[in-house]
C-alpha cells in the first residue's frame, strides 16, 4: 500500500518524531511505500519523490504560534477572529494535503499526534477536513492528549475550548486510534465511546545498542572520570517530572565517591531553568559537585562529530553505564526504560503514573521500583547490591532484554500494525 504520514516535524529527537521513524522502518519492512507531508524536516535527507514540505504545518510557523498565543496564553477579547484564522489556514493546509493524497495515490493516512494534541490548531482541523471529505482509511497515532497536560490547552473562551474538544482527538468513523498506553485507551472509551488499539513504543532489538566500542571508550575520560568510577546514567531531558532529584539523593545515600551520576539532558529543556537551578542547589547542598555531571555538551541523539571533540550518541552513553536511574513521576510511555533494557543495563524506577505498572512493570521486568519518589533504605540496599554485584547486574540485564524483545520490539509493532490494517 501507499501510506501517507502527516506530522508537524520529522527528524527531530522528540518522542513523536523518533517513534514515527520506527513506524516508517517497520512499514517499509512490511512492503509498504511511505510518503511524508510535514512542516519541518529536521536532520532529514529529503527525498523529493516521497517527502513534501508544507511550511504552514510547522510548529514554528508564525500562523501556528499566533494561534497558540491567542488561544491559550494572551487571548484577544474576541475569540471569533482566532477561529476564523484557524479555519482559513486549515483550508490552506487541507488543499495541499488533498493534492498530496491524490498525487501519491495514498491508501492509508497516518496522523502523527497532529490529531491528538492541539499544539497546531490549523493542522489538526485540516486533517479532520481531509479525513471527513475523502473518507480515507486513517490511523490517528495519539501520543498524548490535551487533558493530560493540565491547563496548558485550556482557553478562557468557551468557544475555543469547544473547538478543541470537537477537533482533538480525531474520532471519525473511518479513523482507528492507536494510543501508546492502556490508560489512554480507557480515556478514549470513557470520554467518547471510541475504541482504540494500544501500540507501545518500541525499539529495534535486532540491532546492536549500548555496546562498548573503540569510538565510545573515551567518553568517561572526556567527562573527567577515572577507570574505577561507577557510572549511573540519567538518560532523560531535564524537566521536573523526570524526578532527577531522587537520583541525586540516591548518589548521596550510597556514600561512595566512585559513583557518578551522568545527566544527559540539557538545562535548555527546562523553561526558565527553574528546575535545573533547584537541582544545582541540591547538588551543592549535598556536596556532590564531583559526583553529579551534566553531559549534554557531548551527548546527543545523533552522535555526530562536532566542536572541539567528539559528541556521543545515547547508545554510547548506555555503553558506559553500570545501570540507569529513571525516577519519573509521570510519563506517556517511557522510552528511556526500554532503551536501558535494550542496552542491557539494570534500571531503577519510580512507579510513574499512569503507565509504568499497568503497561511495563507488570510484564515481569526485574528492577528496583519505588513508590511516590521515596527512596527507602531497602531500595537503596537493593540498588547497591545490583551496582556492586557484577554477576547479578548481568543476569538482570539479560533477563530484562529477553522480556523487552518479547513485548517492545519491532516485531511487536509489526503485529500491532497488521492488527490495525485488518480492522480496515
Amino acid at each position: 500500500m501507499n501510506i501517507g504520514i502527516a506530522i508537524g516535524r520529522i527528524g527531530g529527537v522528540d518522542g513523536v518524531a523518533l517513534e514515527t521513524e520506527k513506524w516508517i522502518e517497520v512499514l517499509q519492512r512490511m512492503g509498504h511505500r511511505i510518503f511524508i507531508i510535514s512542516g519541518e524536516f529536521q536532520n532529514w535527507k529529503i527525498n523529493p519523490e516521497r517527502d513534501t514540505l508544507v511550511k504552514e504545518m510547522s510548529f514554528f510557523d508564525p500562523s501556528c504560534q499566533w494561534d497558540q498565543e491567542n488561544a491559550f496564553f494572551e487571548p484577544d477579547e474576541d475569540p471569533m477572529e482566532l477561529l476564523y484564522h484557524v479555519d482559513n489556514y486549515s483550508n490552506i493546509i487541507a488543499g495541499q494535503m488533498l493534492d498530496w493524497l491524490h498525487k501519491n495515490k495514498i491508501d492509508v493516512l497516518i496522523s502523527e499526534n497532529a490529531s491528538a494534541l492541539p499544539a497546531h490548531l490549523s493542522m489538526g482541523l485540516a486533517i479532520k477536513k481531509v479525513v471527513t471529505r475523502t473518507r480515507i482509511k486513517t490511523i490517528s497515532h495519539d501520543h498524548d492528549f490535551a487533558w493530560e497536560r493540565g491547563d496548558r490547552y485550556v482557553s478562557p473562551f468557551q468557544e475555543i475550548n469547544d473547538f478543541v474538544a470537537d477537533t482533538f482527538p480525531l474520532r471519525e468513523p473511518n479513523v482507528i486510534n492507536a494510543v501508546i498506553n492502556s490508560n489512554a485507551k480507557k480515556d478514549l472509551w470513557e470520554k467518547y465511546g471510541k475504541e482504540a488499539v494500544v501500540v507501545p513504543n518500541v525499539m529495534d532489538f535486532d540491532k546492536p545498542f549500548g555496546q562498548k566500542s573503540e569510538s565510545n571508550g573515551n567518553l568517561r575520560y572526556e567527562l573527567g572520570l577515572k577507570d574505577d568510577d561507577i557510572l549511573l546514567f540519567q538518560v532523560t531531558r531535564i524537566v521536573r517530572r523526570k524526578g532527577i532529584e531522587t537520583a541525586i539523593e540516591l548518589v548521596h545515600r550510597l556514600q561512595d565517591q566512585r559513583i557518578k551520576l551522568i545527566i544527559t539532558g540539557s538545562h535548555a529543556d527546562d523553561e526558565g531553568s527553574i528546575y535545573y537551578n533547584e537541582l544545582v542547589s541540591l547538588i551543592d547542598k549535598l556536596d556532590l559537585d564531583e559526583q553529579v555531571i551534566f553531559a549534554a555538551h557531548i551527548i546527543n541523539h545523533k552522535g555526530q562529530l562536532g566542536g572541539m571533540g567528539n559528541t556521543y550518541s545515547l547508545s554510547d552513553a548506555y555503553a558506559n553505564a553500570n545501570s540507569c536511574t529513571y525516577f519519573s513521576t509521570y510519563e506517556g510511555f517511557g522510552n528511556a526504560f526500554v532503551e536501558a533494557v535494550l542496552a542491557k543495563k539494570p534500571i531503577y524506577v519510580n512507579n510513574y503514573k499512569p503507565v509504568y505498572w499497568p503497561d511495563i512493570g507488570s510484564k515481569g521486568f526485574k528492577t528496583v521500583m519505588i513508590e511516590d519518589g521515596i527512596l527507602t533504605d531497602q531500595a537503596v540496599n537493593d540498588i547497591a547490591e545490583i551496582i556492586y554485584n557484577e554477576k547479578l547486574n548481568r543476569e538482570i540485564a539479560e533477563f530484562n532484554w529477553k522480556l523487552g524483545k518479547k513485548y517492545f520490539s519491532f516485531d511487536t509493532l509489526q503485529e500491532k500494525l497488521e492488527e490495525i490494517f485488518q480492522k480496515f
